[in-house]
């Protein structure tokens, strides 16, 4: 229903149930509640902010989600579609670990350190991961093209499949590569190339 929201933040507050931000747009105001390292990031107050929002509704409620970053609100509706994750443990998941850290650590199949995050335990750390390294790497993703303008490593191909499964498209990838490949202090670190890539398709 809304992509994102782009206004005025006009107050940012944080109860024993969650964190919020409240941007009004043309006179309307609009509470979304988001994670811990969004609400920390967030601009001042009275300063200009873009929200990427995701729409929660439930049989007796309806409330908006937000992130600061596309990629952090994709990977939050994933991580919800994961049955046992709900709106609440999908943000406390972003508020311990930013998206690329999650994205590594799903795919390195790290469930101990999942279980860092509040309410996470072995059990559903280990049903996130593999749930969510099929969403990621295996799942509704169109196989990949590649041509000799793109080095092919396995980390270049880790990073086209979680981009592919968030939605960006094969060129798109395929520039961001082109640009940060070359500037990456390991090369092979499948890690530091998604976070750089995802830097700059955020530009």
């Amino acid at each position: 229903m809304f992509e994102y929201l782009k206004g005025i933040l006009v107050d940012k507050f944080s109860t024993q149930t969650g964190y919020y931000l409240v941007v009004e747009i043309h006179g309307v105001a609009y509470k979304v509640e988001t994670s811990e390292i969004d609400y920390t990031q967030a601009q001042d107050v009275n300063s200009e902010v873009k929200i990427y929002t995701s729409l929660i509704h439930k049989e007796d409620t309806m409330f908006l989600c937000g992130f600061l970053a596309k990629e952090t609100r994709d990977i939050f509706q994933i991580l919800t579609s994961v049955s046992g994750v709900g709106t609440k443990m999908g943000l406390a998941l972003l508020g311990k670990f930013d998206a690329c850290n999650l994205i590594s650590l799903v795919i390195n199949e790290d469930y101990k350190e999942l279980t860092l995050a509040k309410g996470v335990g072995t059990k559903l750390a280990q049903k996130i991961i593999l749930e969510l390294r099929d969403k990621l790497i295996k799942a509704n993703i169109a196989p990949i093209k590649t041509d000799s303008s793109v080095i092919e490593t396995q980390a270049t191909q880790d990073t086209f499949s979680v981009l592919q499964s968030l939605g960006y498209e094969y060129d798109e990838i395929k520039s961001a590569i082109n640009v940060v490949y070359e500037k990456l202090i390991n090369q092979n670190d499948s890690e530091e190339l998604l976070r750089e890539c995802l830097k700059y398709l955020s530009m």
